[in-house]
């Protein structure tokens, strides 16, 4: 993460050690804080403000085996990139908007990442402190705050992105119009994809969640052949990508 206050100091937490500290007859989070609040970890300070672009925190990278973390949505570009540039295996939470970004579809059409299992039309779900006043519900005792803008992405298998989409709509001209300055037919949602049309078709971001690339090929991006975005009798539909079917 980043620091903005410098007068705040970072820490590395090293967790030498996990057993079953409440001897529930498994090895969980539990154990983990457990571990935390007494003496089985090593704690020190680093040099920096702990910004993940640090020279310290990208040699802590270097170890990593697979990266679990929540980084700044707003330097979530910066952040993918350092992932890619090091080759690591990741599990990360981002905003759904991260979609549009033009470096997450460059990765997405090279298959270097999909997103996990969060549910698009509900969000997530985050614990918060007993003293926020605004939140959504309670479980087992706290407090459960939604963000519907959240999602994970990662590069690890996820199976919904290994199943086939079930196509049954029939491709007619006056269902799916053609755009103006790219050869393709537009579709407003996944489910309309038409099982008959072999050609370009132009589906929302959205369609990333469900994306098995056995089935589709990525085209492009949003934009025509006079690289202008989309449109449809001079209208621009919202964020559309470019796909075709490959069986």
């Amino acid at each position: 993460d980043t620091v903005d206050d410098p007068k705040k100091i970072a820490y590395k937490v090293e967790i030498t050690e996990v057993i079953d500290t409440n001897g529930d007859g498994a090895i969980n989070l539990a154990d983990i804080q457990y571990l935390m609040q007494n003496d089985k970890n090593v704690i020190s300070v680093l040099k920096g403000n702990g910004s993940f672009d640090s020279p310290e925190s990208i040699e802590l990278l270097k170890e990593a085996d697979i990266v679990v973390t929540n980084p700044p949505f707003s330097l979530f570009r910066e952040y993918l990139s350092l992932l890619d540039k090091h080759n690591k295996q990741f599990i990360i939470i981002g905003n759904t908007n991260a979609l549009t970004y033009k470096e997450t579809f460059k990765m997405f059409k090279e298959d270097k990442i999909r997103t996990g299992y969060t549910n698009f039309n509900v969000g997530m779900f985050f614990e918060v402190p007993d003293s926020w006043e605004k939140y959504h519900h309670i479980e087992n005792g706290k407090k459960l705050a939604r963000v519907s803008t959240s999602c994970w992405f990662t590069n690890l298998p996820v199976k919904k992105h290994t199943e086939n989409l079930v196509l049954y709509k029939h491709y007619t001209p006056e269902e799916y119009p053609h755009y103006d300055n790219y050869d393709a037919i537009n579709v407003n949602t996944y489910t309309d994809i038409p099982c008959d049309y072999d050609g370009a078709i132009g589906v929302p971001i959205t369609f990333l969640d469900k994306y098995n690339p056995e089935q589709f090929e990525i085209i492009k991006f949003r934009k025509g052949d006079d690289e202008k975005d989309l449109s449809i009798n001079g209208k621009c539909p919202y964020f559309r990508i470019l796909i075709r079917k490959k069986h």
